[in-house]
């Protein structure tokens, strides 16, 4: 009896352990969604959940995951409205319509947890799905009211591996407290089975997961890749090294904080790695190995000579992305019996956009040499495997879709789909923006969960929302998508004529 009574203690410990997000922490957003006068208002009894005419959501914390939407929407694995899987030149989400959101003005999500902040993190996600379920968004930044009308969704994708961390089982769980039946879709899962795929069961080697400092912070491949071998019964020793591209993303995404065009010297801003002597930073002893491109101060140096540089600050995407991809290998190097690198899964979103550059980098290090001895040759398999899970996700969409009848027979993805971005609210008196329009770094991570307010307003892709660089390389790298959001810019200027 005694005993029975003190494992009910701990079971009645887990649950209040376990839902203590929902009651304390995430009380006054829920009670926002409640109120039906406030934009967080969901009507979560009328939801008309079973209309399969409604769009499927992805969000993202930038435009990286308009690559995972891309593969969705380019996704032909099937014969059309069944599971044959038989491409037939159609891709298999034509008749879909899509809501693609970015939290630009909050991004990088990579950061929340450095920063000490991951319930704030996971109160923006959460925000994220709210505007994804609810009817409402915003023309401007600079406007006092919402319009009603977005379309509402039948499933929710998160197109954000960090997101995906540390927000979709309190999303799944919170749907399941409240009794609505919404799937929510990540990308690790996705992407840790298709990083398997590429092993036999009794195989031996490494994984490399190359994601935010967030996503590696949280453990989410890891363990997931961990769950999934042990019920595939997998029996070879596989290693997983993880490095966090603290950076690359926000460059890519050109965050003033990471990376500055128009910078000719070091700035007091930058948050990238630089010279010192942690395990973090840049190390001069391997500057020959980095192979930084010092041309149009894509490096930035306080002295000519890189070897006398007190202060080095990486200014170009490609320079991060070969920052680290030396330390990942290095830090197999440094393990002892470590096994060749035979995968690695692009953890990021961002990051396929880069996927030639990566490929061409880690040529480059599989040949480097250093007194006629190859470095990282014995470290790396013949042919390196990179995962993008958005192929794999785009898959879980589908059979999700076809197995519960919810596939869309009528639609049209070109002319229905919707792209929104988020900016900072300018009408909120408490936000704080610098020269260029966006949160301060200090204010983006000095913010607290639970002070539920509108920092951002949700608007339109829009020409003047979306930096020039940008829009090239998504009209470039995922030119289908691009003709959809173009589509979209298109309705929304007739509309607001």
């Amino acid at each position: 009896m005694i005993r029975l009574m003190y494992l009910r203690r701990v079971w009645l410990t887990l649950m209040v352990t376990g839902w203590c997000w929902f009651t304390v922490q995430g009380q006054e957003l829920f009670s926002a969604m409640k109120d039906t006068s406030g934009f967080y208002f969901v009507d979560f009894k009328n939801y008309p959940i079973s209309d399969h005419s409604l769009a499927v959501g992805v969000f993202d914390s930038g435009t990286g995951g308009l690559t995972v939407l891309d593969a969705i929407v380019r996704f032909d694995k099937y014969q059309n409205f069944s599971v044959e899987p038989l491409p037939d030149g159609l891709p298999d989400f034509s008749r879909e319509q899509f809501i693609y959101l970015a939290d630009q003005a909050n991004m990088p999500y990579g950061n929340y947890a450095g920063t000490g902040k991951t319930e704030l993190l996971v109160e923006h996600i959460f925000k994220d799905v709210q505007f994804l379920l609810s009817d409402k968004y915003y023309i401007s930044n600079m406007t006092g009211t919402y319009r009603s009308g977005k379309p509402l969704v039948k499933a929710i994708v998160i197109a954000c591996n960090t997101a995906t961390a540390y927000g979709q089982k309190k999303i799944t769980d919170y749907f399941e407290q409240i009794g609505f039946p919404m799937k929510v879709i990540g990308v690790i899962d996705a992407g840790s089975r298709a990083a398997l795929q590429s092993f036999a069961k009794d195989e031996e080697g490494s994984i490399g997961v190359f994601a935010t400092a967030g996503t590696v912070a949280s453990g989410g491949y890891e363990s997931s890749l961990k769950s999934l071998m042990e019920a595939q019964s997998y029996t070879g020793n596989i290693q997983v090294f993880s490095q966090g591209g603290t950076g690359l993303a926000e460059a890519i995404d050109e965050d003033i904080n990471y990376i500055d065009r128009k910078a000719d010297k070091p700035r007091d801003i930058y948050k990238g790695p630089d010279v010192d002597d942690s395990l973090t930073g840049i190390e001069k002893q391997l500057l020959k190995i980095y192979n930084f491109d010092f041309r149009g101060q894509k490096m930035l140096c306080d002295a000519d000579d890189p070897e006398q540089c007190s202060i080095l600050q990486i200014n170009d995407p490609v320079n991060y992305l070969r920052f680290h991809l030396v330390n990942l290998l290095e830090k197999i190097r440094a393990f002892p019996g470590s096994k060749p690198l035979k995968t690695i899964i692009l953890g990021c979103t961002h990051y396929p956009y880069l996927i030639l550059e990566i490929e061409q980098i880690l040529n480059e290090l599989r040949n480097y040499q250093e007194n006629g001895e190859f470095r990282y040759r014995h470290l790396m398999a013949e042919k390196i495997h990179l995962i993008d899970p958005a192929y794999n996700t785009a898959d879980e969409l589908y059979r999700y879709l076809y197995e519960t009848g919810a596939i869309n027979r009528h639609g049209n993805m070109l002319i229905n789909s919707e792209f929104y971005i988020s900016l900072p609210n300018l009408t909120n008196p408490g936000v704080i923006t610098d020269d260029e329009g966006r949160f301060t770094y200090e204010y983006k991570y000095g913010r607290n969960a639970g002070e539920i307010q509108e920092y951002v307003r949700v608007v339109p892709f829009a020409n003047e929302n979306i930096l020039m660089d940008v829009k090239n390389r998504l009209r470039i790298q995922i030119p289908y998508t691009w003709q959809l959001i173009e589509a979209f810019h298109h309705h929304v200027r007739v509309t607001e004529k």
